[in-house]
């Protein structure tokens, strides 16, 4: 029996800038990442996503990013690899505070944007970001790209990981997200993604868009909640997925 976990980033509100879809796609997901203040969120918007988490069973993972509100963490900076460090464990360590007052429990780390990407790549940034999650709670699980250098250094620390693909991000030839700066970089074409889905779900490789073939592992896979159809989407993924006699499970700790 095949397994997916659908996970989706959350709690991307702050001020008075709302993301009004977030309640509804909790219906749709498994697992969800919520940003920890740096790239977005706030303390009133954790509070009511664990909760709203929570209330709906869905697994909560802390989505530390870079500290750039007004680049949404989409920006790279240029930042140590300590540093890299002392954010991760910050930023677990804010949403911790409201899971453990609403009497939830922690599942998953998945860090943002640039952040994410950045660490994808480079060694060094991925091991200070692993040995933040390992010295916080050795027992969370790591969502990292699949192939990524996070995912080869959480298997040197003893990590476990969930290996992420993207249902809207098309991909490089070395397995890497398209640029977002790239025109390329996002699949609007909801068919279109919907068949990246299946192949990725199903055969464990993707089509580049140089049409190369490049397998990865599947076990969680990212839905993004800011879209113009983010609910939809996320309610025709879940269909099509269970259709396909695929179970949406968060994986287990």
């Amino acid at each position: 029996m095949q397994v997916i976990d659908l996970n989706c980033d959350m709690g991307e509100a702050f001020g008075n800038y709302p993301m009004p879809n977030d309640d509804i796609i909790m219906d749709y997901i498994s697992s969800a990442n919520i940003a920890c203040g740096f790239h977005a969120g706030d303390p009133e918007v954790m509070q009511h996503t664990v909760k709203m988490a929570i209330k709906k069973g869905v697994a909560i993972g802390a989505h530390p990013g870079l500290p750039d509100l007004q680049g949404f963490g989409r920006r790279e900076m240029k930042i140590s690899a300590n540093e890299a460090y002392q954010m991760t464990i910050y930023q677990i360590g804010a949403l911790y505070g409201f899971v453990k007052a609403a009497g939830g429990k922690l599942h998953h780390v998945k860090a943002h944007g640039a952040l994410y990407n950045m660490a994808a790549k480079d060694a060094a940034l991925a091991k200070a970001i692993v040995e933040a999650v390992h010295d916080f709670d050795s027992s969370l699980i790591l969502y990292a790209l699949a192939g990524s250098e996070m995912v080869e250094a959480a298997k040197k620390t003893g990590l476990v990981t969930a290996s992420e693909v993207f249902a809207d991000r098309t991909y490089q030839d070395d397995g890497s997200l398209t640029p977002r700066t790239q025109s390329n970089a996002l699949i609007t074409d909801e068919q279109q993604s919907i068949e990246q889905v299946l192949m990725m779900v199903k055969q464990q490789h993707v089509i580049s868009v140089n049409k190369k073939n490049i397998p990865l592992k599947a076990e969680t896979l990212c839905l993004h909640g800011d879209g113009l159809h983010a609910v939809q989407f996320a309610k025709m993924i879940r269909f099509k997925l269970q259709n396909e006699g695929i179970t949406i499970k968060a994986p287990s700790i």
